[in-house]
């Protein structure tokens, strides 16, 4: 595959400067009123409005969708067909973490049966790290690219390359640990050495 670098270039540029302003709205922000599907739908698009239009044949939240998240019970139930806050929260935690981890997953990740304030708190720390996130990718984005984006020697790094399809290759892969390494996180939950921990430390821990 060949690409224009300077077309590479202006596009990392542009999305950059995007991802350096993008936030998640807060708990405060979100609408309380109650909303019925398809303005749900609506606001759930616009908060989430992230991909470029290309990547975008896929809508980001579907009425089939939310219905599905509703009968697997990883979110609230509508009231009287009407949707909340608790429930646009969990919308948006859910239709962003669906990007990397799976659905079963995603029940273990955003536990039902939370009161509103701990489903604050817990959104709210969500909102946080995923800002903090957003910037540190953004800045190994642009370490990596920094063969593309002529940044000079003083960001060059063993990942960095000027070839687009090395930079395609690199963040396909770190995507793909990034996922692993979650999933695998997930499935420690309640674990200890003695019933799910590695076999080899606890070894080494006793006879040291």
């Amino acid at each position: 595959m060949t690409y224009n670098k300077e077309l590479i270039a202006g596009k990392l540029r542009r999305w950059e400067k995007y991802l350096e302003e993008y936030r998640l709205p807060s708990w405060e922000e979100i609408p309380d009123f109650g909303l019925y599907m398809d303005q749900v739908v609506t606001l759930v698009t616009e908060y989430l409005d992230y991909m470029p239009p290309e990547l975008k044949e896929e809508q980001i939240i579907t009425p089939a969708a939310i219905n599905n998240y509703v009968r697997k019970k990883i979110m609230p139930e509508p009231i009287k067909k009407k949707y909340y806050r608790v429930h646009i929260a969990y919308l948006i935690m859910v239709c962003t973490l669906k990007q990397s981890l799976s659905i079963p997953t995603l029940r273990t990740m955003i536990p039902m049966g939370l009161s509103e304030q701990e489903l604050k708190r817990v959104y709210s720390a969500f909102v946080a790290r995923h800002r903090l996130t957003c910037s540190y990718f953004r800045k190994q984005v642009r370490i990596a690219a920094g063969g593309i984006l002529d940044h000079g020697a003083e960001e060059v790094t063993e990942i960095t390359t000027d070839d687009t399809n090395d930079l395609i290759s690199s963040v396909a892969v770190i995507s793909g640990f990034a996922r692993l390494l979650a999933e695998k996180l997930l499935l420690l939950e309640g674990k200890d050495l003695s019933n799910g921990g590695s076999i080899e430390v606890h070894d080494a821990q006793e006879q040291d």
